[in-house]
């Protein structure tokens, strides 16, 4: 952060400019790693997914979404960036009218902070819009949320970093919590709680339920469109959640399904082999994705590809139950299955992925396991 110590210590006279070329999107995702350039606790996105996020040809989310991009500038050098959406769907759906910022980093400047979020403002009140939240992406499957307690404790590659600094800067600018979700860190060679394994048989004989688990990632693709509508139904009343599209399916489904570890997929499927139930972890790449800083070639697959056949730790990354089989206590299926397959591969901790404060997978995991909480994550609102 040398280069920027400088900026931080004298007026600055910003400068923004609008992402268009190439060479603008190369600068607007360099700029946190030089940010946060030997900062521990950040981990670089892959080039490749912010590719696929924020260009135009290669997002689905485009089709209903409006979106601009900036780089703040002073004295020739970058000192913030930010994105301005509007999610058509989503406001419709919940009858708002948000801009929503995101890929929002800046120096420690509040006033650089404040410029980039005038940006966002204009940008929604161009458009009608009457009330600014995030950070958020073009849809749930971006990156969200700001930690507000655990900046201390270890990140995941699919999770948003930020220092204290933002939270104290969004606070000034009068934004206040919208929502909150909570991180665990859970032991993964604890023993399987007799009362999740009960309730696993019960649950399996009274609604002629089964658990599906895998070694091949090929028995698990003919399932990828079924859990994604699981998922849409299962999220469907979560906070701002739109319903992803059968083209964004099917770009999800080749962009991730394919790099999956199956024993880390469990799924739950009714008498007509319907997916009700899914649960999605991943090995631990942090280490990796921190030593490639974001490049995957000539060599950065290499790293990666060896890191996710040696893994100690796991990330959760998704699960949920169908709408209409919440409340019946099939999670406690792919609880179980996951909790057999990290005590059989000797796994040292599982992380969980973010989950709105009171949700039930919050609820089992402390009510049924050892764990600690490692992160309170939160996105921000305020009327324009």
């Amino acid at each position: 952060m040398s280069y920027l110590c400088g900026l931080i210590k004298r007026k600055m006279d910003l400068t923004f400019r609008e992402i268009v070329t190439h060479r603008d999107w190369r600068d607007f995702i360099e700029f946190p790693k030089r940010l946060f350039k030997g900062n521990a606790h950040f981990i670089p996105s892959l080039d490749s997914d912010e590719h696929d996020s924020l260009y135009r040809e290669k997002n689905p989310a485009y089709g209903y979404c409006d979106a601009k991009f900036w780089l703040a500038e002073s004295g020739g050098k970058a000192v913030g960036r930010v994105g301005a959406i509007i999610n058509r769907r989503a406001n419709e759906k919940w009858n708002e009218k948000f801009v929503r910022f995101g890929w929002f980093d800046f120096i420690d400047d509040f006033e650089v902070c404040k410029a980039l979020v005038g940006k966002v403002v204009e940008f929604g009140k161009q458009h009608g819009m009457t009330k600014i939240q995030g950070p958020l992406g073009f849809t749930d499957m971006d990156k969200e949320c700001w930690v507000i307690e655990g900046f201390e404790n270890r990140q995941n590659i699919c999770t948003l970093y930020n220092p204290p600094y933002y939270i104290d800067f969004i606070k000034r600018l009068g934004f206040a919590v919208d929502c909150e979700w909570l991180q665990y860190k859970i032991p993964a060679s604890q023993p399987v709680p007799e009362k999740v394994r009960r309730v696993s048989r019960m649950i399996a004989e009274k609604y002629k339920v089964r658990l599906l688990e895998f070694t091949k990632v090929k028995d698990i693709l003919k399932y990828a469109h079924k859990v994604f509508h699981c998922l849409n139904d299962a999220f469907s009343i979560l906070y701002g959640f739109v319903e992803l599209t059968e083209t964004e399916i099917d770009n999800y489904t080749r962009k991730y399904f394919q790099v999956l570890d199956p024993e880390l997929v469990k799924l739950v499927v009714d008498e007509n082999d319907d997916v009700i139930a899914f649960a999605i972890a991943m090995p631990c790449l942090d280490e990796a994705f921190r030593k490639i800083n974001g490049r995957l070639f000539p060599f950065g697959w290499a790293r990666v590809l060896h890191d996710i056949h040696h893994y100690q730790d796991i990330d959760f990354l998704l699960n949920g139950v169908s709408g209409k089989w919440q409340g019946k206590g099939i999670h406690a299926l792919y609880h179980l299955a996951m909790n057999e397959t990290m005590i059989r591969k000797k796994l040292r901790f599982a992380y969980s992925n973010p989950q709105i404060s009171g949700n039930m997978a919050v609820k089992v995991w402390t009510s049924q396991y050892e764990c600690e909480q490692n992160f309170r994550r939160a996105v921000f609102s305020k009327e324009l």
